[in-house]
């Protein structure tokens, strides 16, 4: 019984909470190799002064460290660490908001590099809805805008590469299948992939007209695969596509609309979800094309899970925020 108690005493905890001085919003993890355990996290304040922090846990202690706070006009709809483990890059963020910002990040704070933006012709933005760092080349970020295009930057020039029309309404997610390929989700439901050799057309692989698609997410072993969130949806449409049009499998455990998705970054047949429904669930697809019934994980949040991240650097943790907290989990 001793040896039993002791065990469970010395074991990692598998839950660690940030708690915020503000309801939180966007959050992503650090990829570097000598910053385990770090994230960056967005406030979500309905006015023009927001935040954000770079917070890091100390697993020995079990608590988290505010290392840097700085200002942020607007709630950033996004933010992406430079998805690189090359420490010998520099330390970076970016984030989407009003216009698209790179931030360096330093021991004594957190400045920013520069302001992009492609709206030449007004002084008014058309707010960014989401952006992707390439994570095959992070010389390029793509980011998505009401405005119906997408905008693909050249981070060391700070010049778009392109601008292009991608939906027939707003774009709301982009993301990167590879250097050159890059699909975008939209209010007019569409599914578009692109690629950057060659921008005279787009496919679409998949279309559901009635219904704006939120967010899509990549497989991150088998760029074959991509999953998208329909807007008040409670499904997760998992798409093939090699084989357009017709979802491979929808996932359908949750009660309430889906706001949140991401693939395992060291598996194929894994992926996180996360809801309304205060539950974060984990899937197994190695089964299909047969249906999916169940997730073999279940997580039960405090309140509604507005976003998930799966850490590339430490893949056996996933981090969600709902409310003012952020918390770590371990699958």
């Amino acid at each position: 019984v001793i040896e039993q108690y002791m065990s469970t005493e010395t074991k990692k905890k598998e839950i660690y909470t940030y708690q915020a001085p503000w309801n939180l919003y966007s959050c992503g993890w650090s990829y570097r190799e000598d910053q385990l355990f770090r994230l960056a996290v967005g406030s979500f304040l309905e006015e023009y002064a927001n935040k954000v922090s770079v917070v890091q846990l100390n697993e020995e202690s079990g608590k988290f460290h505010v290392k840097h706070t700085f200002d942020h006009p607007y709630p950033t709809t996004k933010v992406m660490f430079l998805p690189s483990k090359n420490t010998a890059l520099p330390d970076m963020i970016a984030t989407t908001g009003d216009y698209l910002r790179l931030w360096n990040v330093a021991e004594s704070g957190v400045t920013q590099k520069c302001l992009l933006n492609n709206n030449k012709s007004s002084e008014f933005c058309a707010p960014l809805t989401s952006f992707d760092w390439n994570e095959s080349d992070p010389t390029y970020i793509g980011t998505s805008s009401i405005d119906t295009t997408c905008t693909i930057w050249n981070v060391e020039t700070q010049q778009a590469k392109t601008q292009l029309i991608a939906h027939d309404k707003e774009v709301y997610d982009i993301g990167f299948a590879s250097a050159n390929v890059f699909a975008s989700v939209g209010a007019d439901g569409s599914v578009r992939l692109f690629d950057l050799r060659s921008l005279d057309h787009s496919t679409i692989t998949y279309e559901t007209p009635d219904t704006p698609l939120l967010r899509l997410a990549w497989n991150k072993q088998d760029t074959n695969y991509l999953a998208t969130i329909a807007m008040d949806s409670s499904r997760t449409i998992i798409l093939d596509i090699r084989f357009p049009s017709l979802p491979v499998a929808e996932l359908s455990g949750h009660l309430a609309c889906v706001n949140a998705i991401a693939w395992a970054p060291h598996s194929s047949c894994h992926i996180c979800t996360a809801g309304d429904d205060a539950q974060a669930l984990i899937w197994d697809l190695h089964t299909l094309p047969k249906p999916v019934e169940d997730p073999i994980l279940a997580y039960n949040a405090e309140a509604e899970v507005n976003q998930l991240q799966w850490s590339s650097l430490q893949p056996d943790w996933v981090g969600v925020s709902f409310g003012s907290k952020l918390q770590l989990l371990k699958v």
